[in-house]
């Protein structure tokens, strides 16, 4: 598991025994009136609408040990238990998604070459529920069930004005970008050889977006001209 873009992670210490995922359709049923078609396949009564499934939920159950067992995963250092819950506690109070990876077919994560197209399960989550508790006799070991919910990045999507094959102006979306699994930070300290163009590609990846770090500083085109390294700017949120 691992918070904004890469930034912190962990890999479990102790693979759970088993995954649960649970994938559901949302299908609407509606009453048709009238006599319908010949067939049955389109008779007139309760019909079904098959619509986007539901969000993909992951529930499991393992242990945090408090020291080395033969289960115990060997390919990353074993922390002591409560380092484990740091992170996770952590992530579920900053309302920001994780990245979930199961790679369950393979002996090793060295073995794949692309975890992102070959892993079980790879998608952002919000932390729904962690439970933990220490068991007596267990020297120290906790015990965690952990509920994952898939989370799907969404935005309001950017549109320009273009004209059509009869000369009429028309809104055109732009494509959707890669999601953005970063949390920005809300100020940025200039540093030697930067300008808005950069700071605006570097940390909102699009640079035609100077002018709106220009309105939220209050800079006039001349203090722009003037800004230094060490300068601390506020960055839009969104």
């Amino acid at each position: 598991m691992s918070w904004n873009n890469n930034a912190e992670g962990i890999q479990l210490p102790v693979n759970p025994e088993s995954i649960e995922v649970k994938e559901q359709g949302q299908g609407k049923t509606y009453n048709i009136v009238g006599k319908g078609g010949g067939t049955d396949e389109t008779r007139a009564g309760e019909v079904n609408v098959i619509q986007s499934p539901k969000l993909k939920e992951v529930s499991f159950s393992s242990v945090f040990p408090n020291q080395y067992y033969p289960f115990v995963n060997d390919e990353a250092p074993l922390f002591v238990p409560m380092y484990y819950i740091g992170f996770i506690q952590k992530w579920l109070e900053s309302k920001h998604p994780i990245r979930f990876i199961f790679a369950g077919s393979y002996k090793s994560l060295a073995d794949a070459t692309n975890i992102k197209e070959l892993s079980d399960l790879n998608f952002p989550a919000s932390i729904e529920s962690f439970n933990w508790k220490e068991v007596a006799g267990g020297s120290g070991d906790i015990e965690y069930t952990l509920q994952l919910k898939e989370y799907v990045f969404y935005s309001a999507r950017r549109v320009k004005v273009g004209t059509d094959a009869n000369g009429n102006e028309v809104l055109i979306k732009e494509p959707p970008k890669r999601p953005d699994e970063r949390i920005r930070p809300l100020t940025y300290k200039m540093k030697e050889g930067d300008d808005l163009l950069s700071i605006a590609k570097r940390i909102l990846d699009d640079e035609s977006r100077d002018k709106e770090i220009q309105k939220l500083n209050n800079l006039s085109d001349a203090d722009v001209k003037k800004l230094t390294p060490g300068t601390v700017l506020s960055i839009p949120r969104n």
